[in-house]
């Protein structure tokens, strides 16, 4: 029994040696304080200079003032290619269309035998082969055309039966050709191609308007241009909030306008803050201010107010993050927090001020030897 407690308390002081050497190393480096933390510019510079991954950047008002000077101005009111397609627009007929063709004084060559059918019903379809038929003229090839081009087919083949013929030619039902709105608005669906040129913005009024989860900055215009598909980055919030008439667009045939769910633009705050959570970014965007306070804010008591980190995916190939660090120990600072606006996958982290991680530190070892004190007592007894 002697032995087997001589055994025991030499086990304890040897568990005391190393507890003591643990606590030596936790005194001695920070960087085995527990919890995540990012140093802080000052400390760190060195360290972060070091690795190609990583940019360091501090937010500063000449910060601030070069990302606004690289978003989208407010151009002209008129985009000038645009109106210069819609005014020579002209729709050509294609197969499926129906086309109602009318000649003067003379009933019986005008929709025969329909008086209770519309012109829709009983007008001339246009066959596969891209022809109608009319009486006196035969055949008439009518695709890829003008009605205007068809309306002089057709009066130069009545002229040999009908002198100086007076005819009129329209699309009685637009049938041949559609585009596409899809995504998050409130009513998609195929709207077909007419005779008045239909813009992006004719075609969200038609559907409805944009659902409440609509992402408004990263709608896509998908179009087929000689054989080739082209798929085009739309800024609908830019358009419609501040009529950049830039990014509006004529639609045409087999054209898809898609407008995304705004699911994917989240950001995240984390660290030294009142409530860690997960944020949506609305269709006027998120300030790192705005994000904070969502939050509570920083945790006043622990939280360091020079080390407020935006980490964000680097645009660069030979970077793997771009790091942003509001300072905010200087009050007047914190004004810069508005103007900095995040992006979708932005990670805004708060780290704990030196005072707070060893409190933490502190907390573990009390516990730890709180433990190694109950087994002392429990050991003295035998």
């Amino acid at each position: 029994m002697c032995k087997l407690k001589s055994l025991k308390r030499t086990t304890l002081k040897n568990s005391s040696q190393v507890f003591s050497y643990i606590l030596f190393i936790f005194l001695t480096s920070c960087t085995v304080i527990p919890g995540t933390h990012i140093s802080n510019l000052e400390t760190s510079s060195l360290i972060f200079s070091k690795n190609n991954d990583i940019d360091l950047i501090p937010i500063t008002q000449e910060l601030i003032s070069t990302m606004h000077s690289e978003e989208i101005r407010i151009e002209s009111a008129i985009n000038r290619s645009l109106q210069d397609e819609m005014n020579n627009y002209t729709y050509l007929v294609g197969v499926g269309d129906v086309l109602n063709i009318i000649v003067w004084d003379h009933p019986e060559l005008t929709i025969p035998q329909s008086g209770q059918r519309s012109a829709a019903e009983a007008g001339n379809f246009v066959h596969k082969d891209g022809t109608i038929f009319y009486p006196y003229v035969g055949k008439v090839s009518v695709i890829g055309r003008e009605v205007t081009q068809i309306r002089d087919d057709i009066t130069r083949g009545l002229s040999t039966y009908i002198n100086n013929p007076q005819v009129d030619v329209n699309v009685a039902a637009f049938r041949s050709q559609h585009f596409f709105v899809s995504g998050a608005v409130k009513n998609p669906q195929m709207i077909p191609v007419r005779n008045v040129p239909i813009t992006i913005l004719d075609a969200l009024s038609i559907s409805g308007g944009m659902a409440p989860d609509a992402d408004w900055s990263s709608a896509t215009l998908t179009s087929n241009n000689n054989g080739e598909l082209v798929i085009e980055a739309i800024d609908l919030s830019v358009l419609l909030e501040q009529g950049v008439l830039k990014q509006n667009r004529l639609l045409k045939s087999n054209d898809v306008l898609h407008i995304p769910r705004n699911d994917a633009l989240k950001i995240f705050v984390m660290g030294d803050v009142v409530n860690a959570t997960t944020q949506q970014i609305g269709r006027r965007g998120m300030t790192l201010a705005e994000a904070l306070n969502n939050v509570g804010g920083i945790n006043e008591a622990s939280a360091n107010a020079s080390g407020i980190f935006v980490l964000r995916a680097s645009d660069s190939d030979s970077k793997l993050v771009d790091i942003y660090q509001l300072d905010i120990s200087m009050g007047p600072r914190l004004i810069l927090s508005t103007q900095f606006k995040l992006q979708p996958k932005d990670i805004v982290y708060v780290t704990s001020a030196p005072v707070a991680r060893w409190n933490k530190l502190l907390t573990q070892l009390t516990s730890s030897l709180n433990q190694i004190y109950q087994i002392d007592r429990i050991e003295n007894r035998y």
